[in-house]
C-alpha cells in the first residue's frame, strides 16, 4: 500500500483533490491518502465550506500557516511541513496547481528525497511577473511525476527538457470535480436566494494580483462591472484579497 500525502492550501486545491481522494478511497487496498491542509487560505469559512461541499473529510493534518508575503508564507509552509514528512514517511507527496503551498511542499520533498507528483503540470502563461507562473515552473522542475491536463502542457514540458517517462496525460480533474457536483447544483436554491429570476445573468470572479493590487487597473475593472450590471444582473463572490482592495 502506498501512503500518499495530498497537499491542499487554497480553494482551487480542494476542488482538484476531491476526485483524486475519492478514487484513492475506493481503492483502499492500494492507497492510504493523508490530507494535509497548509492553511494558506486563512479565511476559515472559505476552506471549511469547500471541504464539506466537495465531500472531503476534515484534513488529517492542519499546518495553519496563515497569511504573509510570498517569501514568508512559503518559508512558513516549508518549516511546518518538514516534520510532517519525517513523521509520516510517505511514499509520495501529491501537490496540485500553482499556489505557494505547491512549491513549498515540493521543495521540502525534493530536499528530503521524497517523491513528488504534480497535478496540472506543464501549464504556462509565459508571464513571469505572476507568482503562480514561477511556482508552476519550479514545481515541474523538481517533481518526479507530472500529471498533465492537455496536449500543450505535454509540449511545454517536452520543450523544457523533461524526460518523457515522467509525463502522464490524465485529463482535467476540475472536470471530474464539476461532474461530481451536478446533483448538488441541481438541488441548489442559490438563484432564488439571490433573486435571480431568469437564466440571464453573469458571474464575476476577480482576485489576481495584477487586477486587484494596482489601483488604476482595479478601478477600471470595477467601472466596467458597474456598467455591465446596468443591463445584466451580476453575481460577484468577493475574494478576501479583492475585498481588502475595495475597502
Amino acid at each position: 500500500m502506498l501512503k500518499i500525502l495530498l497537499i491542499a492550501g487554497a480553494r482551487p486545491n480542494f476542488m482538484k483533490l476531491a476526485p483524486i481522494f475519492a478514487e484513492m478511497s475506493r481503492r483502499s487496498a492500494e492507497f492510504e491518502p493523508v490530507i494535509v491542509h497548509t492553511g494558506q487560505h486563512y479565511d476559515a469559512a472559505m476552506s471549511d465550506a469547500f471541504f464539506d461541499d466537495l465531500g472531503l473529510p476534515a484534513p488529517d493534518i492542519y499546518l495553519g500557516v496563515g497569511s504573509g508575503s510570498h517569501a514568508v508564507q512559503t518559508a512558513k509552509i516549508m518549516t511546518a511541513f518538514e516534520p510532517v514528512v519525517i513523521e509520516q514517511e510517505p511514499d509520495w507527496v501529491l501537490v496540485v496547481g500553482d499556489v505557494n503551498s505547491t512549491i513549498a511542499c515540493a521543495l521540502v520533498c525534493s530536499k528530503m528525497g521524497v517523491k513528488v507528483a504534480h497535478v496540472e503540470a506543464g501549464l504556462r502563461s509565459r508571464d513571469r511577473s505572476m507568482p503562480e507562473e514561477i511556482n508552476r515552473i519550479l514545481t515541474d522542475a523538481i517533481s518526479d511525476m507530472l500529471f498533465t491536463t492537455s496536449q500543450d502542457a505535454d509540449e511545454n514540458l517536452n520543450s523544457e527538457g523533461v524526460a518523457e517517462d515522467k509525463i502522464r496525460f490524465v485529463g482535467n480533474v476540475m472536470i471530474d470535480s464539476l461532474l461530481g457536483q451536478v446533483t448538488n447544483a441541481e438541488r441548489s436554491t442559490i438563484r432564488e436566494d439571490l433573486g435571480l429570476n431568469s437564466e440571464c445573468y453573469g458571474v464575476v470572479t476577480l482576485h489576481r494580483p495584477s487586477n486587484v493590487d494596482q489601483p488604476d487597473a482595479f478601478a477600471g475593472i470595477l467601472r466596467a462591472i458597474a456598467e455591465i450590471s446596468r443591463d445584466l444582473p451580476l453575481v460577484f463572490p468577493v475574494h478576501p484579497r479583492t475585498r481588502q482592495s475595495i475597502m
